[in-house]
Protein backbone atom coordinates (compact mmCIF):
# COMPACT_ATOMS: atom_id res chain seq x y z
CA UNK A 1 0.00 0.00 0.00
CA UNK A 2 3.21 2.48 1.22
CA UNK A 3 4.40 1.66 -2.26
CA UNK A 4 1.20 2.84 -4.36
CA UNK A 5 0.80 5.65 -2.49
CA UNK A 6 4.36 6.60 -2.99
CA UNK A 7 3.37 6.32 -6.54
CA UNK A 8 0.71 8.27 -7.08
CA UNK A 9 2.23 10.90 -4.77
CA UNK A 10 4.46 11.92 -7.63
CA UNK A 11 1.81 11.79 -10.33
CA UNK A 12 -0.39 14.43 -8.58
CA UNK A 13 2.08 15.35 -7.82
CA UNK A 14 1.69 24.37 5.78
CA UNK A 15 6.24 40.65 28.97
CA UNK A 16 2.41 40.18 28.88
CA UNK A 17 0.16 43.63 28.94
CA UNK A 18 -2.45 43.67 31.91
CA UNK A 19 -5.84 44.87 32.15
CA UNK A 20 -8.39 44.89 34.68
CA UNK A 21 -11.31 43.73 32.13
CA UNK A 22 -10.85 41.54 29.64
CA UNK A 23 -11.72 42.62 25.97
CA UNK A 24 -14.30 40.48 23.76
CA UNK A 25 -13.08 39.70 19.93
CA UNK A 26 -15.81 40.55 18.03
CA UNK A 27 -16.02 39.75 14.26
CA UNK A 28 -16.48 43.44 13.62
CA UNK A 29 -12.60 44.15 14.24
CA UNK A 30 -11.05 45.43 11.61
CA UNK A 31 -8.96 43.21 9.31
CA UNK A 32 -6.23 43.04 6.37
CA UNK A 33 -5.87 39.71 4.54
CA UNK A 34 -2.65 38.44 4.01
CA UNK A 35 -1.60 38.63 -0.17
CA UNK A 36 -1.92 35.35 -1.20
CA UNK A 37 -1.48 35.06 -5.05
CA UNK A 38 -1.48 31.79 -6.30
CA UNK A 39 -2.26 29.37 -3.52
CA UNK A 40 -6.45 28.32 -3.28
CA UNK A 41 -6.15 26.15 -0.10
CA UNK A 42 -6.00 29.22 2.58
CA UNK A 43 -6.27 32.47 3.96
CA UNK A 44 -4.91 34.88 5.82
CA UNK A 45 -6.25 37.39 8.00
CA UNK A 46 -4.41 40.29 10.19
CA UNK A 47 -6.56 41.66 12.80
CA UNK A 48 -6.14 45.38 14.23
CA UNK A 49 -6.37 43.92 17.59
CA UNK A 50 -3.24 41.63 17.29
CA UNK A 51 -4.61 38.33 16.20
CA UNK A 52 -4.27 37.00 13.15
CA UNK A 53 -7.22 34.38 11.83
CA UNK A 54 -6.23 31.78 9.35
CA UNK A 55 -8.55 29.60 7.38
CA UNK A 56 -7.89 26.37 5.69
CA UNK A 57 -10.33 26.00 3.24
CA UNK A 58 -8.99 22.86 1.22
CA UNK A 59 -7.37 20.39 3.87
CA UNK A 60 -7.72 17.35 1.67
CA UNK A 61 -9.24 16.91 -1.76
CA UNK A 62 -12.94 17.93 -2.03
CA UNK A 63 -13.32 18.29 1.20
CA UNK A 64 -16.45 19.60 2.54
CA UNK A 65 -14.95 21.18 6.12
CA UNK A 66 -13.36 23.85 6.02
CA UNK A 67 -10.93 24.91 9.15
CA UNK A 68 -10.47 28.09 11.23
CA UNK A 69 -7.27 28.95 13.60
CA UNK A 70 -7.10 32.24 16.05
CA UNK A 71 -3.69 32.93 16.37
CA UNK A 72 -2.98 35.34 19.88
CA UNK A 73 0.25 36.79 20.49
CA UNK A 74 1.58 35.45 24.18
CA UNK A 75 1.39 38.91 25.37
CA UNK A 76 -2.30 39.78 24.09
CA UNK A 77 -3.43 36.72 26.05
CA UNK A 78 -4.31 38.18 29.69
CA UNK A 79 -6.34 41.19 27.16
CA UNK A 80 -8.86 39.20 25.39
CA UNK A 81 -11.56 36.52 25.22
CA UNK A 82 -12.12 34.12 22.35
CA UNK A 83 -15.57 32.47 21.59
CA UNK A 84 -14.27 28.66 21.32
CA UNK A 85 -16.87 27.96 19.28
CA UNK A 86 -15.77 30.30 16.31
CA UNK A 87 -12.71 28.42 16.21
CA UNK A 88 -11.38 25.08 15.47
CA UNK A 89 -8.45 26.06 17.84
CA UNK A 90 -6.80 28.67 19.51
CA UNK A 91 -3.43 28.73 19.51
CA UNK A 92 -0.68 30.99 21.37
CA UNK A 93 2.31 32.52 19.18
CA UNK A 94 5.22 32.09 18.51
CA UNK A 95 4.79 28.50 18.95
CA UNK A 96 8.45 26.19 20.19
CA UNK A 97 7.83 22.90 19.84
CA UNK A 98 5.79 21.03 17.43
CA UNK A 99 4.87 18.05 15.24
CA UNK A 100 4.82 18.19 11.44
CA UNK A 101 3.38 14.94 9.39
CA UNK A 102 4.74 15.47 6.14
CA UNK A 103 8.20 15.77 4.39
CA UNK A 104 6.88 18.56 2.20
CA UNK A 105 6.44 20.68 5.66
CA UNK A 106 10.38 20.39 6.41
CA UNK A 107 11.57 22.35 3.64
CA UNK A 108 9.45 25.55 5.18
CA UNK A 109 10.62 24.90 8.80
CA UNK A 110 14.17 25.21 7.39
CA UNK A 111 13.54 28.40 5.46
CA UNK A 112 11.87 30.01 8.00
CA UNK A 113 14.55 28.95 10.62
CA UNK A 114 12.26 27.54 13.12
CA UNK A 115 13.88 23.73 12.10
CA UNK A 116 14.73 23.28 15.78
CA UNK A 117 11.32 23.73 17.03
CA UNK A 118 10.09 20.64 15.46
CA UNK A 119 10.60 18.10 17.97
CA UNK A 120 8.72 14.53 16.57
CA UNK A 121 7.88 13.47 13.10
CA UNK A 122 6.08 9.83 12.15
CA UNK A 123 8.12 7.85 9.86
CA UNK A 124 11.40 9.91 10.41
CA UNK A 125 13.32 7.80 7.69
CA UNK A 126 11.84 9.75 4.99
CA UNK A 127 13.18 12.51 5.42
CA UNK A 128 15.94 13.41 2.98
CA UNK A 129 16.76 16.64 4.58
CA UNK A 130 20.85 16.78 5.84
CA UNK A 131 20.35 19.62 8.51
CA UNK A 132 17.23 17.16 10.13
CA UNK A 133 18.77 14.03 9.74
CA UNK A 134 21.39 15.55 12.24
CA UNK A 135 18.96 16.76 14.59
CA UNK A 136 17.16 12.94 14.39
CA UNK A 137 20.37 11.55 14.89
CA UNK A 138 20.48 13.81 17.91
CA UNK A 139 17.35 12.36 19.54
CA UNK A 140 15.84 15.41 18.92
CA UNK A 141 13.68 14.56 16.63
CA UNK A 142 11.46 11.26 17.83
CA UNK A 143 10.28 8.72 15.79
CA UNK A 144 6.01 8.81 16.22
CA UNK A 145 5.51 5.74 14.11
CA UNK A 146 3.23 5.68 10.73
CA UNK A 147 1.23 9.36 9.98
CA UNK A 148 -2.27 7.56 9.48
CA UNK A 149 -1.64 5.65 13.27
CA UNK A 150 0.40 8.13 15.46
CA UNK A 151 2.05 6.54 18.20
CA UNK A 152 -0.79 9.18 20.19
CA UNK A 153 1.60 7.92 23.46
CA UNK A 154 4.40 9.57 22.03
CA UNK A 155 2.86 12.66 20.95
CA UNK A 156 1.57 13.17 24.35
CA UNK A 157 4.74 12.58 25.83
CA UNK A 158 6.43 15.32 24.23
CA UNK A 159 3.50 17.81 24.41
CA UNK A 160 3.66 19.63 21.73
CA UNK A 161 2.14 23.30 21.31
CA UNK A 162 0.35 21.88 18.13
CA UNK A 163 0.25 19.46 15.14
CA UNK A 164 0.39 20.31 11.52
CA UNK A 165 -1.33 17.40 10.12
CA UNK A 166 -1.65 15.76 6.86
CA UNK A 167 -4.44 13.99 5.84
CA UNK A 168 -6.70 12.63 3.15
CA UNK A 169 -9.95 12.80 4.42
CA UNK A 170 -11.32 13.36 7.94
CA UNK A 171 -11.25 9.82 9.00
CA UNK A 172 -8.15 9.98 10.86
CA UNK A 173 -9.19 9.03 14.79
CA UNK A 174 -5.70 9.32 15.63
CA UNK A 175 -5.92 13.28 15.17
CA UNK A 176 -9.21 13.15 16.90
CA UNK A 177 -8.07 11.49 20.12
CA UNK A 178 -4.87 14.00 20.05
CA UNK A 179 -7.36 17.25 20.02
CA UNK A 180 -9.13 15.40 23.05
CA UNK A 181 -5.77 15.91 24.87
CA UNK A 182 -6.14 19.11 24.26
CA UNK A 183 -3.11 19.86 21.52
CA UNK A 184 -4.31 21.24 18.88
CA UNK A 185 -4.43 19.89 14.88
CA UNK A 186 -3.63 21.97 12.25
CA UNK A 187 -4.58 20.70 9.04
CA UNK A 188 -2.13 21.92 5.98
CA UNK A 189 -3.62 21.23 2.61
CA UNK A 190 -0.74 22.05 0.27
CA UNK A 191 -0.34 18.93 -1.21
CA UNK A 192 -3.95 19.32 -2.97
CA UNK A 193 -2.65 23.03 -4.72
CA UNK A 194 -2.81 22.53 -8.50
CA UNK A 195 -0.23 24.87 -9.07
CA UNK A 196 3.95 24.99 -8.73
CA UNK A 197 3.54 28.28 -6.88
CA UNK A 198 0.19 27.82 -5.29
CA UNK A 199 2.47 24.79 -3.50
CA UNK A 200 5.24 27.10 -2.79
CA UNK A 201 2.69 29.90 -1.42
CA UNK A 202 2.45 27.44 1.58
CA UNK A 203 5.28 28.64 3.20
CA UNK A 204 2.92 32.01 4.42
CA UNK A 205 0.59 29.64 5.86
CA UNK A 206 3.58 28.63 8.51
CA UNK A 207 4.93 32.37 9.43
CA UNK A 208 2.18 33.34 11.58
CA UNK A 209 2.71 30.36 13.80
CA UNK A 210 6.55 31.52 14.38
CA UNK A 211 6.18 35.47 14.18
CA UNK A 212 7.87 35.63 10.53
CA UNK A 213 5.49 36.46 8.14
CA UNK A 214 7.83 39.05 6.67
CA UNK A 215 10.73 36.94 6.23
CA UNK A 216 7.94 34.26 4.28
CA UNK A 217 6.99 37.07 1.75
CA UNK A 218 10.46 37.69 1.21
CA UNK A 219 11.41 33.53 0.47
CA UNK A 220 8.27 33.39 -1.32
CA UNK A 221 9.05 36.42 -3.61
CA UNK A 222 12.09 34.94 -4.57
CA UNK A 223 11.25 31.66 -5.15
CA UNK A 224 8.06 33.60 -7.46
CA UNK A 225 10.94 35.48 -8.83
CA UNK A 226 13.39 32.33 -10.48
CA UNK A 227 10.20 30.70 -11.46
CA UNK A 228 8.74 33.60 -13.39
CA UNK A 229 12.43 34.41 -15.56
CA UNK A 230 12.97 30.71 -16.29
CA UNK A 231 8.83 30.41 -17.52
CA UNK A 232 9.79 33.02 -19.61
CA UNK A 233 12.91 31.87 -20.73
CA UNK A 234 10.64 28.57 -21.44
CA UNK A 235 8.08 30.40 -23.55
CA UNK A 236 10.86 31.37 -26.15
CA UNK A 237 12.18 28.27 -27.20
CA UNK A 238 11.71 27.06 -30.73
CA UNK A 239 10.04 23.89 -30.61
CA UNK A 240 7.72 21.98 -28.21
CA UNK A 241 8.60 19.08 -27.62
CA UNK A 242 6.00 16.62 -26.59
CA UNK A 243 6.19 14.56 -23.62
CA UNK A 244 4.72 11.44 -22.05
CA UNK A 245 4.69 10.74 -18.49
CA UNK A 246 3.73 8.00 -15.40
CA UNK A 247 4.12 4.22 -15.47
CA UNK A 248 2.06 1.00 -14.34
CA UNK A 249 0.73 -0.51 -11.51
CA UNK A 250 -0.85 -3.79 -11.60
CA UNK A 251 -1.80 -3.35 -15.17
CA UNK A 252 -2.76 0.11 -15.16
CA UNK A 253 -1.03 2.89 -16.06
CA UNK A 254 -1.26 6.35 -13.78
CA UNK A 255 -0.35 9.44 -15.21
CA UNK A 256 -0.78 13.41 -14.44
CA UNK A 257 -4.06 14.61 -15.55
CA UNK A 258 -4.13 17.88 -17.27
CA UNK A 259 -5.04 20.47 -14.86
CA UNK A 260 -2.79 18.57 -12.42
CA UNK A 261 0.25 20.04 -10.58
CA UNK A 262 2.94 17.68 -12.71
CA UNK A 263 1.40 19.08 -16.04
CA UNK A 264 1.54 22.69 -15.01
CA UNK A 265 4.66 22.52 -14.81
CA UNK A 266 5.31 20.90 -18.29
CA UNK A 267 3.07 23.47 -19.57
CA UNK A 268 5.23 26.57 -17.84
CA UNK A 269 8.31 24.33 -19.27
CA UNK A 270 6.77 25.02 -22.92
CA UNK A 271 6.30 21.29 -23.40
CA UNK A 272 3.23 19.83 -25.14
CA UNK A 273 2.18 17.34 -22.63
CA UNK A 274 0.09 14.63 -24.59
CA UNK A 275 -2.73 14.61 -21.76
CA UNK A 276 -3.09 18.20 -21.42
CA UNK A 277 -6.45 18.22 -22.63
CA UNK A 278 -8.23 16.50 -20.26
CA UNK A 279 -9.69 18.17 -17.10
CA UNK A 280 -8.49 16.01 -14.07
CA UNK A 281 -6.53 17.80 -11.42
CA UNK A 282 -5.05 14.38 -10.00
CA UNK A 283 -3.83 11.26 -11.86
CA UNK A 284 -5.70 9.55 -15.07
CA UNK A 285 -5.85 5.52 -14.98
CA UNK A 286 -5.50 4.38 -18.18
CA UNK A 287 -4.73 1.27 -20.18
CA UNK A 288 -1.10 0.51 -21.30
CA UNK A 289 -2.87 0.07 -24.83
CA UNK A 290 -4.31 3.46 -24.96
CA UNK A 291 -1.08 5.36 -23.56
CA UNK A 292 0.54 3.36 -26.10
CA UNK A 293 -2.18 4.48 -28.93
CA UNK A 294 -1.48 8.15 -27.92
CA UNK A 295 1.77 8.33 -26.78
CA UNK A 296 4.31 5.65 -28.58
CA UNK A 297 6.01 8.50 -30.60
CA UNK A 298 6.28 10.93 -27.97
CA UNK A 299 10.06 12.83 -27.97
CA UNK A 300 10.63 12.50 -23.72
CA UNK A 301 9.25 10.98 -20.90
CA UNK A 302 9.30 12.85 -17.88
CA UNK A 303 8.45 10.94 -14.16
CA UNK A 304 8.28 7.09 -15.02
CA UNK A 305 7.07 6.86 -11.48
CA UNK A 306 9.59 4.56 -8.67
CA UNK A 307 11.92 3.55 -11.86
CA UNK A 308 15.15 4.46 -11.93
CA UNK A 309 16.97 2.33 -14.60
CA UNK A 310 15.82 1.03 -18.00
CA UNK A 311 16.31 -2.69 -17.13
CA UNK A 312 13.79 -1.82 -13.92
CA UNK A 313 11.17 -0.71 -16.15
CA UNK A 314 12.65 -3.49 -18.87
CA UNK A 315 11.68 -6.11 -16.13
CA UNK A 316 8.58 -4.81 -15.04
CA UNK A 317 6.83 -4.93 -18.27
CA UNK A 318 8.26 -5.55 -22.14
CA UNK A 319 5.15 -3.18 -23.04
CA UNK A 320 7.44 0.04 -22.08
CA UNK A 321 10.01 -0.95 -24.34
CA UNK A 322 7.39 0.15 -27.28
CA UNK A 323 8.02 3.40 -26.30
CA UNK A 324 10.37 6.00 -28.46
CA UNK A 325 11.44 7.93 -25.33
CA UNK A 326 12.05 4.25 -24.10
CA UNK A 327 13.95 3.27 -27.34
CA UNK A 328 16.06 6.50 -27.73
CA UNK A 329 16.77 7.01 -24.10
CA UNK A 330 14.93 10.28 -23.11
CA UNK A 331 13.49 8.75 -20.05
CA UNK A 332 14.41 11.21 -17.26
CA UNK A 333 13.61 10.34 -13.61
CA UNK A 334 13.72 11.99 -9.74
CA UNK A 335 14.18 8.32 -8.34
CA UNK A 336 18.10 8.58 -9.09
CA UNK A 337 18.21 11.84 -6.13
CA UNK A 338 17.45 10.36 -2.78
CA UNK A 339 18.60 11.28 0.98
CA UNK A 340 20.93 9.63 3.42
CA UNK A 341 18.10 7.22 4.33
CA UNK A 342 16.63 6.61 0.81
CA UNK A 343 13.97 9.13 0.61
CA UNK A 344 13.19 10.19 -2.80
CA UNK A 345 14.11 14.15 -2.00
CA UNK A 346 11.62 15.13 -4.61
CA UNK A 347 8.82 14.20 -2.76
CA UNK A 348 10.28 16.78 -0.13
CA UNK A 349 11.47 19.50 -1.61
CA UNK A 350 9.60 20.28 -4.80
CA UNK A 351 6.92 21.64 -3.74
CA UNK A 352 8.89 24.16 -1.60
CA UNK A 353 10.81 24.91 -5.00
CA UNK A 354 9.08 24.84 -7.87
CA UNK A 355 11.86 26.61 -9.88
CA UNK A 356 14.14 24.09 -9.30
CA UNK A 357 12.11 22.02 -10.98
CA UNK A 358 11.09 24.40 -13.90
CA UNK A 359 14.56 24.54 -14.51
CA UNK A 360 15.15 20.80 -14.53
CA UNK A 361 12.39 20.44 -17.13
CA UNK A 362 13.88 23.44 -19.50
CA UNK A 363 17.25 22.34 -19.19
CA UNK A 364 15.78 18.53 -20.88
CA UNK A 365 13.44 19.77 -22.36
CA UNK A 366 15.28 22.71 -24.55
CA UNK A 367 18.59 21.90 -24.21
CA UNK A 368 20.14 24.84 -25.31
CA UNK A 369 18.44 27.36 -23.25
CA UNK A 370 20.04 26.37 -19.91
CA UNK A 371 23.29 24.94 -21.02
CA UNK A 372 25.49 25.23 -17.49
CA UNK A 373 22.78 24.59 -15.39
CA UNK A 374 23.20 21.23 -13.69
CA UNK A 375 19.68 19.46 -12.72
CA UNK A 376 18.52 19.05 -9.39
CA UNK A 377 15.82 16.46 -9.01
CA UNK A 378 15.45 15.23 -12.46
CA UNK A 379 18.12 12.95 -13.84
CA UNK A 380 18.53 10.71 -17.23
CA UNK A 381 17.14 6.93 -16.33
CA UNK A 382 20.10 4.77 -15.59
Amino acid sequence: MLKRLLFISYLLLLCGCKQEKKETIVNKTNTRSTLIKYANGFSIQNQSNGITIIRVLKPWANAKTTYTYALVPKELQASVTLNKNEYDAIISTPVEHIVVTSTTHIPALEELGVLNQLIGFPDTKYISSTATRKLIDAGKIKELGVNESINTEAVLALQPDLIFGFTINDGNSTYETIQRANIPVVYNGDWVEETPLGKAEWIKFFAPFFNKTQKANAIFNDIETSYLEAKKLAAGAKSKPTVLSGAMYNDVWYLPGGKSWAANFLKDANALYLWNSTDENGSLSLSWESVLDVGQHAEYWIGPAQFSTYQEMQDASEHYMRFDAFKKRKVFTTANTKGETGGTLYYELAPQRPDLVLKDLIHILHPGLLPNYTPYFFKPLL
